[in-house]
């Protein structure tokens, strides 16, 4: 192998939605492979744009705003008033979505020092009992999702909206591709960013048993632990983010 160059002659499956793809596929470019894009999910604006607009007008009412992900920051921004987040603190999910907000000048964020989960957020001392009873708060996401975070900050006595801006559909294009490639050997190895993906992968899975074989990188124990429940022989569970990926793909002993 290479040490300079890790993944060459390796071809790695990057599922992320298309728009969200494209720093782990220059990674993996960078490192010698080739990146192949099989989106399995479609990121779009959520249908009904009420409860957002809803939110936006009474965001001053909130002590905090929580941005699930990326895609909560970028679809629920551009509804919100100029310089909210003088008043309302903005709270992110974990360090990608802390840039992503950034990006768009929205800085002081509050995000995890580790982690980018629910559980993460959760141990902030900011959200423990205490200090978080009797505060509001807005939880920019997608359509559903897991509860916990909304949850656990109702038990510790705090006001929880959810407010939904983007929504998650199955990807279809290119998987008649994807499978014929598959079946050819092709690829290396695959990643999985979400559970989601991982749902939508099964769909596939039980009709291509050589997809069970392909190594499968997952950058979240949840989702690595669902895949081993599945029934995929080979599933590598990496640190968070491009950077934990990429150094999983790098340092694995292909066949």
């Amino acid at each position: 192998m290479n040490a300079l160059l890790p993944l060459q002659g390796r071809t790695i499956v990057v599922t992320r939605p298309r728009e969200q793809a494209g720093e782990l596929a220059a990674g993996i470019r960078a490192l010698g492979g080739e990146a192949y894009l099989f989106p399995l999910l479609e990121i779009s604006p959520y249908p009904d744009a009420a409860p957002l607009a809803k939110a936006a007008a009474r965001l001053a009412e909130y002590r905090f705003a929580i941005f699930i992900s990326a895609n909560a920051a970028r679809y629920a921004l551009p509804s919100l008033p100029t310089n909210w987040h003088d008043e309302t603190q903005a709270v992110a999910v974990g360090a990608g979505t802390a840039r992503a907000l950034a990006a768009a000048g929205v800085n002081n964020c509050l995000f995890p020092p580790e982690g980018s989960d629910s559980e993460a957020l959760l141990a902030l001392p900011e959200f423990s009992a205490d200090p978080i009873r009797g505060q509001k708060i807005v939880i920019f996401r997608g359509d559903g999702g897991r509860e916990l975070l909304a949850q656990t900050l109702v038990a510790r006595g705090a006001a929880v909206e959810y407010v939904p801006v983007y929504q998650r559909n199955a990807q279809a294009v290119g998987r008649e591709a994807f499978c014929e490639q598959l079946a050819a050997g092709r690829f290396d190895a695959l990643t999985l960013s979400s559970s989601e993906s991982l749902r939508h992968l099964l769909d596939l899975a039980g009709h291509l048993p050589r997809l069970r074989a392909t190594p499968i990188f997952a950058s979240h124990a949840r989702i690595a632990d669902k895949a081993r429940a599945a029934g995929f022989a080979k599933v590598i569970y990496t640190t968070r983010g491009d950077a934990g990926l990429l150094a999983g793909l790098g340092a694995y002993a292909y066949n």
